[in-house]
């Protein structure tokens, strides 16, 4: 492949092209290319035990991976009572399926199997007209934008027409289009792999501390260790909100704030924390982590555990968040990963509050019991967690690589 001179649409060419490929791609409409569709709702009737083999999908059966294509099966079937109804109804063999109001229009676009298959209402599905190109077509959705189509309320939606109205720009060479479709199904599948062995290692660390904390597993290894309530070993103390009338700082000061959507998959996305003024700051200045306290989610997403690093000392905390500090006899690194076992998280699971948002209260949190052991025997297992997280961090760092490989042959390969 090789770059060429392109102002990436005056000339109606790709940056980057195949040897031998030159021409000009042709501008057209979706229509031109394919026909869009919506789905229908369904009421409870159309559900039972008795059903047909005909799936049914719903916009939260899309709960998938970003970069998984294929839906293996739907959590729903339709109901045999209604087959002479359905017969009416659009049904779909092979196409390109997104939601059709809310954000999820900018990402989630899955080719769905098997078929055929229905939709429901908050879906649409395009189907191009000729089969062969099911591939091509789909990748190309990732370079339209359609958020900027018709506003309903506060969320963006659309309909069959706005779809079919996109102008965009198309190879005329069907060799062309396969090659564009070899290359970045090679990346793709290979995120996938990627994504599907992080995966795999998350599954084994969980199961090394069920197997390091439970009692009931048969490699229990703390037998001879302390069971001390969690109040015993440190401090926890909670985070503080912004007070009322208050907002974010919309430029930079000395003053940060983390909130639990700045959370990582071990420590806090520190380039991302929203700032404050002096005059908030003031206000909740007692609510500050130090180097080596961990932090956990304990209002809607519960449980969620993060170390704070050096370069995050003295940093304001959220009222959503509580934090361990001021430790006794036990390491911050080993209580991570005690906090992080399903020892601690199921007991978090069964507290959530029955109404309204999920929260997690601070004498609960003191009040869980975990296995304390001897200095030696805390550091033994950190240092096997810790080599365990540094692989799953840097297979995250090549998975990264190829997002941003396929986000840039995106932009590169199509106009």
């Amino acid at each position: 492949m090789a770059n060429v001179s392109s102002s990436n649409g005056l000339e109606k060419r790709p940056k980057l092209r195949f040897p031998g490929f030159d021409g000009e791609w042709k501008p057209i409409h979706l229509s031109d290319v394919g026909e869009a569709s919506s789905g229908f709702g369904f009421p409870d009737a159309y559900q039972g035990e008795n059903t047909l083999e005909i799936p049914f999908f719903k916009v939260s059966d899309m709960n998938l991976p970003q970069n998984v294509r294929v839906m293996q099966q739907a959590n729903n079937y339709v109901s045999q009572a209604t087959v002479k109804e359905l017969r009416a109804r659009p049904f779909f063999e092979d196409a390109i399926v997104f939601a059709k109001v809310g954000a999820a229009i900018s990402h989630e676009r899955k080719r769905i199997a098997p078929s055929p298959f229905l939709i429901d209402n908050n879906m649409m599905a395009f189907t191009p007209k000729q089969k062969e190109d099911l591939e091509f077509i789909y990748h190309l959705f990732q370079r339209i934008k359609l958020s900027k189509y018709s506003q309903i309320g506060a969320l963006p939606s659309y309909n069959a027409s706005d779809i079919l109205d996109i102008r965009t720009f198309y190879p005329t060479s069907k060799s062309e289009r396969n090659k564009i479709v070899t290359i970045l199904n090679l990346v793709s599948n290979r995120i996938e792999k990627q994504s599907e062995m992080i995966t795999n290692l998350k599954k084994y660390k969980r199961g090394l501390l069920r197997a390091v904390f439970l009692e009931k597993s048969e490699h229990y290894l703390l037998s001879d260790a302390a069971i001390l309530r969690v109040g015993e070993v440190c401090d926890v103390l909670s985070g503080k909100r912004i007070p009322k009338g208050e907002t974010f700082c919309p430029y930079p000061t000395e003053y940060r704030y983390i909130t639990v959507s700045d959370m990582g998959e071990k420590f806090v996305c520190s380039d991302a924390l929203q700032y404050i003024t002096a005059h908030t700051e003031k206000q909740i200045s007692r609510y500050k982590v130090k180097s080596g306290d961990i932090i956990i989610s304990v209002a809607g997403t519960l449980g969620k555990l993060n170390i704070i690093t050096s370069d995050l000392e003295g940093v304001n905390l959220t009222e959503n968040c509580d934090r361990f500090t001021n430790y006794r006899g036990i390491s911050p690194e080993y209580l991570y990963y005690v906090l992080s076992s399903d020892l601690i998280q199921s007991q978090i699971e069964a507290s959530k509050t029955k109404n309204g948002q999920p929260k997690l209260a601070l004498e609960r949190i003191r009040n869980f019991t975990i296995p304390v052991p001897e200095q030696a025997a805390q550091a033994q297992l950190v240092n096997v967690m810790i080599s365990i997280d540094q692989h799953i961090a840097s297979q995250i760092t090549i998975l990264d690589k190829y997002c941003k490989l396929r986000v840039g042959l995106l932009q590169q390969l199509f106009i």
